[in-house]
């Protein structure tokens, strides 16, 4: 559906203006020509849960301008299918897919609709896995990898790289990770590759590490040896779950690498790939941070970002033929610049009002938390660590009867420094688009729109393409004249089975591989099952029906 232009007025802090902006980002069929300098690369970077003014916050903390504030657009909404507030999941599926979702659904359609606007005949066909851009990008013959500062296998980075009913499948996410056949994944979560006997939580007896291996990659855990490697393959755990915040890293883990870091290495590997590139990254933890309400780890982490989004913008005025697109997937905590203590006197209390206690602060409340010792003997020191040093009778007496330290840490030096917090969950604002290069988004869009942009600039149809990878089994191979039988012996490793005569394939789940008569062959495309229905491309359907 194309997008009708609209023309808005945005205004940012620091006296960065931008007037009136139009949207263009209007999906091409493949094949149609397109005007201006050709695409060859995207990289789309959100950071997780980042509020405006959380955004506002940081720069103030930084002093002067953002990467991000060189390349603002416009805006985007950010709502989900059935909700004015969106989880990461459906908001990552959105940027991934091109389509609206439900809470903790990754890659898949809707099976609720309430929201105005929104396609009602999506929830038609729910749980049904939707085709996403890397998947798109891969088909078009170029690179892929994705990035992500919490586990890999995250919402948002899932929904760009796999499908699942519920986001916490972590097991379903991190199999079809390992088989998507991407180049560059690097992050956390290497407890979803291992099995539950060898330190990891994986339940259905898989080692993925193995896999990974077998496949050519190149694994790292450390920020030196990710750095060092010269392989086109490249897999980096640098965790069991997700990294640290960037303003504790030197203090609590030292070797892993920044998000800028990632970025950049991501960019050189993939960039060798003379067909082009995707690359994904997501700074996870300003919504962690703002989940806790912690100012000091939303700053922290977005300006680690900004950082990332720096690396990309850096690499794409050089290159000339790259797309970049930084966005915020849903508000988190209500934080506000000011609070009641301002009521009365927000009209003249200056910046350093709201910044100087945050100075204060040198590690995030995760870090610092980390330092206090079981007795809490050491109570007072970890508080000047986050920014409450030189305590207040009243802050003390605060602070030893807390029964929850974390929130009462947040509350003594939100008072501190005015900031304000309305809730410890999401919120439903629109936020701010940045975006660079050819074919770039501008105005005010839907989080949808990020995809179809990217489907543009590559050249490709999200509706085909999904058409093309994802159908369903048993219809498709019944009529065909073979019979289906979906094996469930081994609960955690379900198997779908196609016969006919003496011919005999057989899908195992998450993987792109079929094995037809004993002989396995590697497929286009991953195999899905979401609520027990199994999922394969047309190429596979037609693979197994020419095979002898």
């Amino acid at each position: 559906m194309k997008v009708s232009k609209k023309v808005v007025g945005v205004s940012l802090a620091l006296s960065l203006a931008v007037g009136s902006l139009s949207i263009d980002t209007a999906p091409q069929s493949v094949g149609a020509k397109k005007e201006g300098p050709k695409v060859d690369n995207v990289i789309v970077l959100v950071m997780d849960g980042a509020s405006s003014s959380a955004t506002t916050l940081a720069r103030w903390y930084k002093g002067e301008p953002l990467a991000m504030d060189q390349i603002l657009t416009g805006g985007v909404r950010t709502y989900s299918a059935d909700s004015a507030i969106t989880d990461s999941a459906p908001a990552g599926t959105a940027f991934a897919t091109g389509n609206k979702s439900n809470d903790k659904f990754v890659g898949v359609l809707p099976e609720v609709i309430t929201s105005p606007g929104v396609d009602p005949s999506l929830a038609d066909d729910p749980f049904k896995p939707v085709a996403n851009v890397l998947e798109g990008a891969k088909q078009n013959g170029k690179a892929t990898g994705i990035i992500s500062t919490s586990e890999i296998q995250h919402a948002t980075p899932a929904a760009f790289s796999s499908h699942a009913a519920n986001r916490s499948e972590y097991d379903n996410i991190a199999e079809q990770q390992v088989y998507q056949d991407m180049d560059v994944i690097l992050g956390g979560g290497k407890n979803s590759l291992t099995t539950e006997d060898n330190s990891g939580t994986r339940k259905d007896g898989e080692d993925l590490l193995s896999v990974i291996e077998d496949r050519g990659y190149d694994f790292v855990e450390n920020r030196d040896d990710l750095l060092s490697s010269k392989s086109s393959k490249l897999w980096g755990s640098f965790a069991p779950a997700q990294l640290a915040y960037d303003m504790d890293r030197e203090t609590t883990n030292p070797d892993e690498p920044t998000l800028s870091e990632m970025t950049g290495k991501a960019i050189s590997t993939l960039s060798k790939d003379k067909d082009g590139f995707f690359l994904f990254v997501e700074g996870s933890k300003p919504d962690w941070a703002a989940h806790a309400n912690d100012s000091i780890g939303m700053i922290s982490d977005i300006l680690a970002f900004d950082e990332a989004v720096g690396e990309a913008i850096e690499f794409a005025k050089k290159d000339k033929h790259t797309m970049v697109i930084a966005v915020s997937d849903h508000g988190n905590s209500g934080i506000s610049i000011g609070n009641e203590n301002t009521t009365k006197t927000y009209s003249n209390t200056p910046v350093s009002n709201y910044i100087d206690p945050l100075k204060e602060a040198t590690l995030t409340l995760e870090g610092a938390m980390k330092q206090l010792e079981e007795d809490r003997s050491n109570l007072e020191e970890v508080a000047a660590l986050y920014g409450l040093a030189d305590l207040s009778k009243k802050e003390k007496r605060a602070l030893n009867k807390s029964e929850n330290l974390q929130k009462t840490f947040v509350e003594l030096l939100a008072q501190r420094a005015d900031i304000g917090f309305t809730t410890g969950g999401h919120t439903g604002e629109d936020l701010f688009l940045y975006s660079y290069g050819p074919g770039k988004p501008v105005g005010f869009i839907e989080n949808t729109d990020v995809a179809h942009s990217v489907a543009s600039a590559f050249g490709f149809d999200l509706k085909k393409l999904d058409k093309q990878l994802f159908v369903d089994a048993e219809i498709a191979f019944k009529a065909a004249g073979f019979t289906v039988k979906k094996d469930v012996t081994d609960e955690q490793n379900p198997v779908l089975v196609v016969t006919k005569g003496k011919k005999t394939a057989e899908f195992p789940v998450n993987k792109n591989v079929v094995t037809i008569n004993g002989k396995e062959k590697e497929l286009d495309s991953v195999t899905v099952s979401t609520k027990g229905d199994f999922f394969v491309s047309k190429e596979a359907v037609k693979l197994v029906k020419k095979s002898k």
